[in-house]
């Protein structure tokens, strides 16, 4: 099968949406099927064509950025080229190039099938309330021209103010899910690289600093942990410097986190490999999502398979993995004192929260989300 996937960014960029993708594409790519990624070049050093592990992926020039959106002049003409080749198209949104893409779908009689990842819920200001239209817009149009629109969850999908007028054409397939495979030698490598005491209870989150990931629950939550566990610490791993459209946010946190010294340490981007050992080192994950931008959190079910408990905020979506596999604690919206009594919890006996990592980790391997892409996509075909 030739399948077309078009996205915003795509790897090197570092987003769950970006690791979900990579991981289906390649995951297709191994069950022998012909994917080709089209993407951005929002980097001018990146290749503008490639192929990476089995899945070509061509990169567009970007001519402007809006919000965090991008404008690709030379899309159209792309992915109309593209578009020939393929039997079927996977579009995953938001993507501002989602409904163009779609409606030339349509055109030549090619399937779509939607993956929609999150709404999207940028902050003020004249430029992201544009963006907000835009992307809102070409949801619709994408929908419209999709026979299928995939997401991680029904609660979610129930809840989402876009896909609640669309349940008719949704499918649940959850994301797919992987860890590098790490030795205890390398795990207690991580240990010293990261300067974790063999006291030390760690907390550990995963995420770009953005407001939407909640970091600032955690950071006024954390006194409260340390008065029961004061060997607690949060360890935070992902990007934390110029995060694009953040600035503010990392400004008006960097005081907060600075008052708690080394209870709180950035790590920054770490490898794969790294950041399974870094899972085996947390006593627990903690994804304190704040609004529908967060749709899963795909973070907990990585550190699930890695025998690692989570603590998630109560709302669809994110609050899934722990309710199906009862990894973990909820706690409430933007509550850090929930945030506090839930983590302490966990922290008080993690070996109570550890569920059935072996099956965790069949349902959400990457083979498994491929092949019920692959079903649909047939299905899809069969119905053209």
């Amino acid at each position: 099968m030739r399948i077309l996937i078009a996205l915003t960014y795509y790897r090197p960029h570092y987003s769950g949406l970006t690791i979900y993708t990579e991981r289906l594409a390649k995951a297709l790519a191994a069950n022998g099927h012909q994917v080709t990624v089209l993407t951005s070049q929002f980097e001018q050093s990146l290749p503008r064509e490639e192929i990476v592990e089995g899945v070509r992926v061509v990169r567009l020039p970007v001519a402007l950025h809006i919000s965090k959106g991008v404008i690709m002049p030379s899309m159209p003409l792309a992915a109309w080229r593209e578009l020939k080749r393929a039997d079927v198209v996977n579009l995953h949104v938001p993507q501002l190039d989602a409904a163009p893409i779609g409606v030339l779908a349509r055109i030549l009689r090619k399937p779509v099938v939607l993956t929609y990842h999150c709404d999207l819920q940028l902050p003020g200001g004249l430029i992201n309330r544009l963006a907000n239209l835009g992307s809102d817009i070409a949801n619709r149009i994408s929908a419209w021209a999709a026979k299928v629109i995939v997401t991680n969850t029904r609660d979610y999908a129930e809840a989402s103010p876009f896909l609640q007028h669309y349940l008719d054409k949704v499918e649940i397939i959850p994301p797919p899910v992987s860890t590098s495979p790490v030795s205890d030698e390398i795990i207690e490598q991580v240990r010293q690289n990261f300067g974790i005491n063999p006291q030390d209870k760690v907390i550990g989150m995963v995420a770009r600093l953005a407001a939407e990931k909640g970091a600032e629950h955690v950071v006024r939550a954390l006194p409260k942990v340390l008065e029961t566990h004061p060997t607690a610490r949060v360890l935070y791993a992902g990007q934390y410097q110029n995060v694009m459209g953040e600035e503010a946010y990392a400004a008006m946190l960097a005081p907060l986190i600075a008052k708690l010294g080394d209870k709180w340490k950035f790590l920054g981007l770490i490898s794969d490999e790294d950041l399974a050992a870094f899972f085996h080192l947390c006593q627990v994950i903690v994804v304190p999502s704040t609004n529908s931008t967060e749709s899963f959190g795909i973070v907990q079910v990585e550190a699930m398979t890695c025998s690692t408990p989570a603590v998630a905020t109560d709302m669809p979506g994110p609050r899934q993995p722990i309710l199906q596999t009862g990894m973990g604690k909820l706690f409430q919206l933007g509550d850090p004192d929930s945030l506090a009594e839930s983590l302490t919890a966990v922290l008080d006996a993690p070996q109570s929260f550890i569920g059935d990592v072996p099956a965790i980790t069949k349902r959400y391997s990457p083979a498994t989300i491929a092949g019920e892409y692959e079903g649909i996509f047939k299905s899809t075909q069969r119905s053209s």
